[in-house]
């Protein structure tokens, strides 16, 4: 135990409450030459206002670090306090897990630590922890027509988006954000900062490749990028499933595409209380999009909306919806909603029909704004689907859809009614699936399931490996969250 340490065991903060520890944890972080958001500032009312208004926290204290250093000091006080950790990147958990999905954590707020650096001759990119999507985005285009695969809101954090998945709508054709990770820098529960690739530090860069939330504060990712085509292809088309019968006809009809769609389609199906469209991004020209999508809308009787040809920022802000795209700090935006995941592969027609009964006849009543985004997500032709599995500690490659149910209120506080909508669509489609033949996105959570569960959900069959990476660089569970990764026993 350092002297530190032990003075604080010796006025006994050890076993006090997080917010009993307050006064100490600022006299450390301001001895470390840590920045913070002081209570009742307006930074601290940024930095503290969760992106999913329902799940509100309050943290002992936000640090706002602008180096590796400041992370380092702000990791070894809560460390030394007892207090658990938390990166906040975006903010856009929709668990609220940047502000510890709990009161009493150190929220390690990075997003003023956003700067991007592209490498012109190697076409390898520097982004620190705490850039997001749209900014990362805007530079790589500026400093030499560069990208790599990601989601969409130009708001979120390149950091939690990467290190679960980042999911996209190149993900199809260009793979998952992690899968264009080459390296990272990240600072360990016992405060050092260590790299991490393929051939430094590999199990902690498989562990973070999925998981990383848990493992320690990436303040810098290091992505390999592409060189986008001349021509992309934004499309809309509407579906007109005025009944069950037909509802169930296009669902197997989409079902059918999606096993072999072309590589260069990139399509989700995207349902609410009044209309479904199929949408994307097709890698190509508009003649090229309609030939690929030919058969689909021949069977489901689909009629397109939009058909966009655009570089491929057109199709960032488009996907962005309607949002500035180089988003920075301040950042100040808000929802009030519940979310759920999953991951399944092809249905059979019993289940088919499950899903489309329950839609009609009980989701439809509920008159609230939701949505339900099915993405084809993997398949034979799929860029995710054809990753290494063994690679990274991502664990749904395999599945054909990934789905998002999102059930939202546009003012005041989320029903307690309400909660069943999401729940019971979900459990509507797993009721006759084995465990092992569904799962959950955590960059897409459902708040709502203990952590055990939570964790077979989200990591599946990799979840040993992680728990025992766990234990070995963060025991005491530092970096804690509610659906996290917990040390093996």
């Amino acid at each position: 135990m350092s002297s530190f340490a032990a003075i604080f065991a010796l006025l006994g903060l050890a076993a006090a409450s997080p917010f009993e520890k307050q006064a100490a944890l600022s006299a450390c972080l301001s001895a470390s030459s840590v920045p913070t958001s002081a209570p009742g500032t307006q930074d601290w009312k940024l930095d503290a206002s969760p992106y999913n208004l329902r799940l509100n926290y309050t943290p002992v204290a936000i640090s706002v670090p602008t180096t590796a250093e400041h992370v380092q000091n702000a990791v070894a006080c809560a460390a030394k306090l007892g207090i658990r950790a938390n990166a906040k990147c975006g903010g856009h958990s929709y668990g609220s897990f940047g502000l510890g999905g709990e009161d009493g954590h150190l929220t390690i707020e990075l997003d003023r630590m956003n700067e991007v650096v592209l490498d012109t001759a190697t076409g390898n990119a520097r982004v620190q922890g705490g850039a997001r999507l749209g900014h990362v985005a805007s530079e790589l285009w500026t400093q030499g027509k560069r990208a790599f695969s990601h989601g969409t809101c130009p708001g979120v954090g390149v950091g939690g988006h990467t290190l679960h998945g980042g999911y996209g709508v190149s993900s199809h054709t260009k793979g998952l954000a992690l899968d264009w990770l080459i390296g990272a820098t990240v600072v360990l529960a016992n405060s050092t900062i260590v790299n991490c690739s393929e051939t430094e530090n590999p199990d902690l860069f498989w562990a973070v490749r999925g998981a990383g939330s848990s493992f320690g504060v990436v303040t810098e990712f290091r992505f390999k990028t592409f060189a986008p085509p001349e021509k992309l292809t934004i499309f809309v088309a509407a579906l007109r499933w005025g009944t069950e019968e037909r509802a169930l006809a296009g669902m197997k009809a989409v079902q059918e595409f999606a096993l072999d769609m072309p590589q260069e389609l990139n399509m989700r199906l995207f349902m609410t209380p009044r209309f479904i469209n199929l949408e994307g991004l097709y890698y190509g020209d508009k003649a090229g999009m309609q030939a690929a999508l030919a058969p689909l809308i021949a069977k489901t009787n689909a009629t397109f909306q939009l058909q966009q040809e655009g570089g491929w920022l057109d199709q960032v802000k488009h996907f962005g919806g309607g949002l500035p795209l180089d988003q920075g700090h301040p950042y100040d935006y808000h929802e009030t909603f519940n979310s759920a995941s999953l991951y399944t592969n092809a249905l059979n027609d019993t289940q088919l029909g499950d899903f489309v009964n329950y839609w009609f006849k009980y989701a439809k009543t509920n008159k609230r704004d939701w949505y339900v985004h099915i993405d084809i997500h993997g398949g034979k032709n799929s860029a995710v689907a054809k990753g290494d599995a063994a690679a990274a500690s991502y664990a749904h490659r395999d599945y054909l859809f990934m789905y998002l149910f999102y059930d939202r209120v546009d003012k005041g506080v989320f029903p307690t009614s309400g909660f069943g909508h999401i729940q019971n669509f979900v459990s509507n489609i797993t009721a006759t699936l084995p465990s092992t033949e569904w799962g959950r996105y955590i960059n897409y959570p459902d708040p709502s399931i203990d952590q055990q569960t939570a964790q077979k959900n989200y990591w599946g069959p990799n979840l040993a490996k992680l728990q025992a990476i766990k234990k070995e660089i963060d025991p005491s569970d530092l970096f804690h969250y509610p659906q996290g990764v917990l040390p093996a026993a």
